[in-house]
């Protein structure tokens, strides 16, 4: 408790005045400005999460509430701060304002726009931070989200509502599966909505990302939201709570949103250095003892709601940068954790040529089947176990030359489902030219197409098919489980294509 003799001192001092209703308004004033922690005495009021104005317009952001002492994260400005400048509470939350007149904007985590476009519009205020639905809320998720990737859509799906981590070392190809992922969505009747959180990146690389969605067509249904590695540590802090705050705006309508947090391993060290300044504990490796509930209080907010609270969604799909494919350090486990499975890309594959990368060994979807259609889950299954025995095969026939019949049947088996499964970037398919590539390796169509033609063979076959086989396409683009008619007029057409590409 504060005495008498303490209030009439700050009084006297000008740090706290008496409004006619006899209640205390919060101004104080700098007394330390610390890479862009400022310790502020007064504002005996401030409450942790509040906004507050200084003198000269500058925004900042309460993190430490002290006996005698407050402590904010700056969020604007602050060129010109120095001890003794005034401050005042605004008694809201931060927040950021949501309306659909974001979609297809480049803004920042307090909503102000970076694209040179014109302001934009008072929308609904969003509460950056927010408790999660509660599982009485929730509904099991059951919907698929197409990457438009077909070694992802086929043995690592994933749902509306889910959280897929991607993981892997620098370079590896994990925005681009995110970039591609967002393209895919406009393939829908009613696109995904989604939003791109960039969090301490170069703004070049930042820029690239942009163009794609603009040339792309999907920035009409995206927004991005920026705080670059330029931009101060606390604007990194907050980037994908205003991301996810944006989205629950969306997911009230009943619409989908899908989400891409790049990258959180940025985020834990913008989080690290803001608490290392505000004089918190360090744990491991630095970080402070909440880093889990940093990330945890975030994805548990990605969601499938029910029918009763509007059916809407929000997928997640957070990516952690590792060092040397280390996923056992620190931060990697945490997000593996929480999330509900991960996308694992390897040094090893991505160098030897197999674009994406990704380990299906290390890689899971605790989703599983639910969000398969009857149709993928038919042909997937199979394709999944012939890429584990492939891989367990390689490694052995690297220690013998002489290989029985089965064994060399299987390995070439393995080395066409790998050859598929390859995709360029940029270039995400339909469900029903996924089955199809699918289909014809596991089905055998494709035993007599030598390897390095699997490229221009699988570009010429779709095209083939969606010229003359039309019902074919139609009756694979509703999810219903293949038939055995269908399966057979899938055959006779793949052999009458190949005899001509031949």
């Amino acid at each position: 408790m504060i005495n008498s003799d303490k209030i009439i001192e700050r009084l006297e001092k000008g740090l706290m005045t008496f409004s006619s209703d006899t209640k205390m308004q919060s101004v104080g004033k700098i007394e330390k400005n610390t890479d862009g922690i400022i310790v502020a005495s007064g504002l005996y009021k401030a409450e942790m999460g509040e906004e507050v104005i200084f003198q000269d317009g500058a925004r900042g952001i309460v993190l430490n509430l002290d006996e005698d002492y407050v402590s904010i994260a700056l969020l604007t400005g602050g060129e010109n701060l120095e001890e003794g400048t005034t401050i005042k509470t605004t008694g809201k939350m931060i927040g950021v304002n949501a309306s659909e007149d974001l979609l297809g904007r480049v803004i920042s985590p307090l909503g102000e726009p970076l694209d040179s476009k014109a302001k934009v519009k008072q929308g609904k205020l969003m509460p950056i931070e927010k408790i999660a639905a509660g599982v009485v809320e929730r509904e099991p998720v059951n919907t698929p989200l197409k990457t438009g990737i077909k070694a992802i859509d086929a043995m690592i799906p994933i749902g509306r509502g889910q959280r897929e981590l991607i993981i892997g070392d620098r370079g590896l190809g994990k925005t681009a599966i995110a970039i591609d992922t967002i393209i895919n969505q406009k393939q829908n009747k009613k696109p995904v909505i989604c939003i791109y959180v960039a969090i301490g990146q170069k703004q070049s690389s930042i820029a690239q990302v942009i163009d794609k969605l603009t040339q792309t067509g999907a920035m009409e249904y995206t927004i991005v939201v920026v705080a670059s590695a330029s931009n101060h540590a606390s604007l990194q802090y907050l980037a994908p709570y205003a991301g996810c705050a944006i989205a629950e705006y969306f997911m009230e309508k009943g619409q989908d949103v899908l989400i891409v947090y790049d990258d959180l391993t940025k985020h834990a060290w913008a989080y690290r250095q803001i608490s290392l300044v505000l004089r918190r504990p360090a744990g491991r490796e630095a970080y402070p003892g909440d880093i889990f509930y940093l990330h945890s209080r975030l994805l548990e907010r990605a969601v499938k709601l029910n029918a009763k609270n509007g059916g809407g969604s929000i997928t997640a799909l957070p990516i952690i940068e590792t060092q040397a494919s280390d996923i056992a350090a620190y931060i990697p486990t945490n997000v593996i954790s929480i999330t509900d499975g991960q996308i694992y890309l390897q040094n090893d594959l991505f160098n030897s040529g197999i674009r994406p990368a990704i380990n299906v060994g290390n890689s899971v979807s605790r989703v599983g089947n639910s969000a398969l259609t009857a149709a993928m889950k038919s042909i997937a299954g199979r394709t999944r176990l012939e890429l584990a025995q492939y891989a367990e095969l390689a490694a052995f026939a690297q220690f013998g030359s002489e290989l029985d019949q089965a064994t060399q049947e299987q390995l070439e088996r393995g080395k066409r489902t790998t050859e598929i499964l390859k995709q360029p970037q940029y270039n995400p398919l339909t469900e029903p030219f996924e089955i199809l590539s699918i289909f014809a390796v596991t089905n055998g169509l494709m035993n007599d197409v030598p390897i390095e033609n699997f490229a221009k063979f699988e570009t010429a076959y779709h095209t083939y098919m969606d010229k003359n086989h039309k019902k074919i396409i139609t009756e694979l683009s509703s999810g219903d489980k293949l038939t055995d008619a269908l399966s057979k007029e899938i055959n006779e057409a793949t052999e009458k294509f190949k005899k001509s590409f031949l």
